[in-house]
């Protein structure tokens, strides 16, 4: 028996719900299958993937492959054109994502153009470390 459109966009909403509730983080499939789970409003793994692709393909989400062992991992950007023109810093304790508008960042984008003729893509720049608030933990 094929599932309602009402169903299937109400497992949409709730999916994009998840990803703007967790805007500052990098969402997984696995992570938001398991919230959906724990909110008793479980999705399929490949109904996510799908969806999560069409938000991508949509520009309403970002999709990051940080290497070939890891899985893809997505964020909410709503505007498309507002997450382009900067670096991204990643917490690997908390795992918060922040955008950075730096201007000695872009500097060292421009030399990096103008002295080794590599343009930085920063829609996949991500540099990880530790975030001020997890550093004063340690």
């Amino acid at each position: 028996m094929a599932r309602s459109n009402s169903y299937n966009t109400k497992q949409k909403e709730r999916i994009l719900s998840l990803l703007i509730e967790n805007s500052t983080k990098h969402a997984t499939a696995g992570f938001i299958a398991q919230r959906l789970q724990e909110q008793e409003t479980p999705v399929g793994i490949a109904t996510i993937y799908r969806y999560l692709d069409q938000l991508a393909e949509e520009g309403i989400i970002r999709k990051y492959t940080l290497d070939s062992k890891t899985g893809a991992c997505y964020q909410y950007i709503g505007d498309p054109h507002g997450c382009s023109e900067h670096f991204h810093l990643k917490c690997i304790k908390c795992e918060k994502l922040f955008h950075v508008e730096c201007d000695y960042l872009s500097d060292l984008g421009d030399h990096i153009l103008a002295h080794h003729g590599f343009r930085i893509d920063h829609t996949k720049t991500v540099l990880y470390g530790c975030c001020k608030d997890c550093s004063k933990t340690e």
